[in-house]
C-alpha cells in the first residue's frame, strides 16, 4: 500500500494556475487509472484531471472554488493493489456507481463547454470575469447584461462565486413570486407545456442549456460586430472531377473518405496566408493579428445543437492530413469525445450550408474572430464559357461562397479580395496527396 500525491498538471503554455471548479469524486471514492476526478478551469481552457493510478481518494486538499498552482498537490490517492480481491462485489459496484456519476456530470458539463470557452474574460462594460465565474454563468444561463448589473464584492469590485449564487437566489424568488401572481390560465398553460397534439394548445418548449448558450453567443456576436456579408460564385467543375477521380484510391490507401470539406479548409488557409488581416480578432481598440491559422469547422450534433472543433495550423497540413483531421474531429464531435483544447483557439471558421443542399447563407461570426466563410451546395448549372471560338453554354458545377465579416476592422475591398482568392484557389485546385 502506498500514497500518491495527485498534482495539478500543466494546462498549456503560459498557464501557471487553475481554479478548482468541481470535484467529481469525494474522499473514500474508489477510482481507476485515468478516471476523471476533478474539473479545473483556466483563462484558456476548462479540463478534467484524471487519476494517475487505481486506488482510493483518501484526502481532497484543494477545495472547490480555490486557485491552485500548476504542480501543487490537490488530492491524495491511496494505491492499494489488494483492495480489488478483498471485497470484489462491493468494489465493482462502487466503480460502476462512480463511472455512472462521472458520465452524468460529463454530459451535463458538455452543455456549457461549447460557449463558456468562448466567453470573453470581460463584460461589455469592462468587468473582469474569472474562469470560475464564466463556468457558472454558462452553466446557469446568466448573460452579459446580468453580469454587468452585479456589484462585485471581491477585490477591486470583482464578481465572485457568492455574487452569482446570490443572483441566482434572487432570480429564483422572483420566479416564484411571478408564478404565484400569474392567472390560473397561465399556470394551466405552464403545466400543459409538454402538451399533446390533440390538446389544441400551442406547445411551450424550453430551450436546453446548450441552446440557451448558443443563443446568447449569437446575440452577443451581432451586438459586438457590425456584420456584412459578401457573396461570390465559383466554378468547381475541375475540383469535383479531381476529387471523384481519386476518392476511391484515397479511401483504399488512407482508409479515409475524401470529402470537399478539407479542400475548403485548405483553400481558406491558403487565402488567409495571402491576406493575414482577415486572420484577426479585436480587443477594444486593438487589432490582434494571429500568428497561427486555426480553422474551426461548424459541426451539427445529433441533438440538433452545434459545436466547432478547430484544426490547428491548418496551413501546415497536406490535404491528406486535413482529411484525416476533419474526419476524426467530426466523428468524435458527434460522439462527445472532443477534448477542451480541440474546440478552442480558432482564428477563422467555415460553415457548410451545402450539407443540407442549401445554396447559400449569411453566417454569424464566431466571436472573437473577425470573419466566417459559408460554403453552399455544389450544383450542376448551365454557364457561359469563353473559348477561342466564342462563348458557349456548358453544364458546370457551381457553388456560392459567402463571407460574413466584422466591418469594424475588415472593409469591403479586403473582404472582396479574400473571397475572390478562395474562388481562384477552388477553380484551379491543386494539391499533393
Amino acid at each position: 500500500m502506498s500514497r500518491i500525491n495527485i498534482l495539478l498538471p500543466a494546462m498549456g503554455e503560459g498557464v501557471i494556475e487553475a481554479t478548482i471548479n468541481k470535484w467529481l469524486v469525494s474522499e473514500g471514492t474508489i477510482v481507476n487509472e485515468e478516471d476523471p476526478i476533478v474539473e479545473v478551469a483556466t483563462d484558456k481552457v476548462d479540463s478534467e484531471v484524471p487519476s494517475p493510478a487505481k486506488g482510493t481518494i483518501v484526502s481532497i486538499i484543494a477545495a472547490e472554488g480555490t486557485i491552485a498552482k500548476v504542480g501543487a498537490v490537490i488530492a491524495i490517492l491511496e494505491n492499494d493493489k489488494s483492495y480489488k480481491t478483498e471485497e470484489p462485489a462491493k468494489v465493482e459496484k462502487e466503480i460502476a456507481r462512480v463511472r455512472e456519476t462521472i458520465e452524468s456530470i460529463k454530459q451535463e458539463k458538455k452543455t456549457e463547454e461549447t460557449i463558456s470557452k468562448e466567453m470573453k474574460s470581460r463584460t461589455p462594460s469592462g468587468k473582469f470575469i474569472s474562469p470560475l465565474v464564466r463556468s457558472i454563468a454558462a452553466r446557469e444561463g446568466i448573460n452579459y447584461s446580468e453580469l454587468d448589473a452585479i456589484t462585485g464584492t471581491g477585490m477591486d469590485g470583482r464578481i465572485t462565486r457568492d455574487d452569482l449564487l446570490k443572483l441566482l437566489e434572487i432570480k429564483k424568488l422572483e420566479e416564484e413570486k411571478k408564478k404565484k401572481k400569474a392567472p390560473d390560465s397561465i399556470q394551466s398553460a405552464e403545466k400543459d407545456s409538454a402538451g399533446s397534439k390533440s390538446s389544441g394548445k400551442d406547445e411551450i418548449i424550453e430551450m436546453d442549456r446548450v441552446r440557451r448558450l448558443i443563443a446568447e453567443h449569437m446575440v452577443m456576436s451581432k451586438r459586438t460586430s457590425p456584420h456584412v456579408t459578401s457573396f461570390i460564385d465559383a466554378d468547381v467543375t475541375r475540383l469535383v472531377m479531381w476529387r471523384n477521380s481519386i476518392k476511391d484510391k484515397f479511401l483504399e490507401k488512407e482508409g479515409q473518405k475524401l470529402t470537399l470539406t478539407p479542400v475548403f479548409i485548405d483553400a481558406a488557409a491558403r487565402a488567409l496566408n495571402d491576406f493575414p488581416m482577415v486572420n484577426i480578432s479585436v480587443d477594444g481598440t486593438n487589432i490582434i493579428k494571429k500568428r497561427n491559422i486555426n480553422i474551426g469547422m461548424a459541426t451539427a450534433l445529433p441533438d440538433g445543437n452545434l459545436i466547432v472543433p478547430v484544426i490547428k495550423n491548418a496551413n501546415e497540413k497536406s490535404i491528406t492530413g486535413l482529411a484525416k483531421a476533419v474526419n476524426d474531429l467530426a466523428e468524435r464531435a458527434r460522439n462527445n469525445k472532443l477534448k477542451p483544447d480541440e474546440i478552442s483557439g480558432g482564428t477563422f471558421t467555415i460553415t457548410n450550408f451545402g450539407s443540407y443542399n442549401n445554396l447559400a447563407g449569411t453566417p454569424i461570426i464566431n466571436q472573437p474572430q473577425a470573419a466566417i466563410l459559408g460554403t453552399g451546395a455544389v450544383r450542376k448549372r448551365p454557364a457561359v464559357i469563353e473559348t477561342p471560338e466564342g462563348d458557349v453554354i456548358a453544364i458546370r458545377h457551381i457553388m456560392i461562397l459567402s463571407l460574413s465579416y466584422d466591418h469594424r476592422v475588415i472593409d469591403g475591398a479586403l473582404a472582396g479580395k479574400f473571397l475572390k482568392r478562395i474562388k481562384e484557389i477552388l477553380e484551379d485546385y491543386k494539391a499533393d496527396l
